[in-house]
């Protein structure tokens, strides 16, 4: 079944809507939910969830691009839950994946008052677009699926140490990026 079906059974009030976005999308949402949380139960909960939050916001909304947004509610969901429990010390991996771009990434308050969230958006988009692929792919999967170094190094046949530094590296280069175009860091 095509996006825009499923789309259209979420406007009819199916509940086949959630069936189907479960058999095409779930196996994407629990990899960003486990990605996220290391706890197979949570990223369930999580990605259960997203169907119950896509069921709330369509109608009204109509997403252009379907996966994307089941992967944001996901992403989301998993993040708010990774921050409730991080103050319980439950959760450890995603801390290291957050700190990494706080040095490039500036504060939530600061880029509201510097550039529209927008504007911000479309500039990570031209960052990335000019990275090659590989790049691209790696940073991506780290800091939006939240793989670990140590995966995404083994999968690139190199070191978890080369891979640690392929990344700051990337960082340091959208952060020289962000600067250029006047993001006040």
């Amino acid at each position: 079944m095509d996006d825009g079906q499923i789309i259209e059974l979420y406007h009819r009030r199916d509940e086949q809507a959630i069936a189907e976005s479960e058999r095409k999308y779930g196996r994407i949402c629990r990899c960003i939910a486990q990605n996220i949380l290391s706890i197979k139960e949570d990223a369930e909960e999580c990605v259960n969830d997203t169907w119950y939050a896509a069921w709330k916001r369509m109608p009204p909304d109509k997403p252009q691009i379907l996966g994307a947004f089941f992967g944001r509610i996901t992403r989301n969901l998993s993040i708010s839950r990774w921050r409730a429990y991080h103050a319980k010390k439950r959760y450890n991996g995603m801390e290291i994946m957050l700190s990494e771009l706080d040095e490039c990434i500036p504060d939530q308050d600061d880029v509201e008052k510097a550039v529209s969230r927008n504007e911000l958006a479309q500039l990570l988009d031209g960052w990335l677009e000019a990275l090659p692929q590989e790049d691209r792919t790696l940073f991506i999967r780290r800091y939006w699926y939240g793989y670990a170094v140590n995966v995404l190094a083994e999968e690139s046949g190199v070191t978890p140490g080369r891979m640690a530094q392929r990344m700051m590296r990337l960082r340091k280069k959208l952060k020289a990026f962000l600067e250029l175009e006047g993001v006040c860091l």
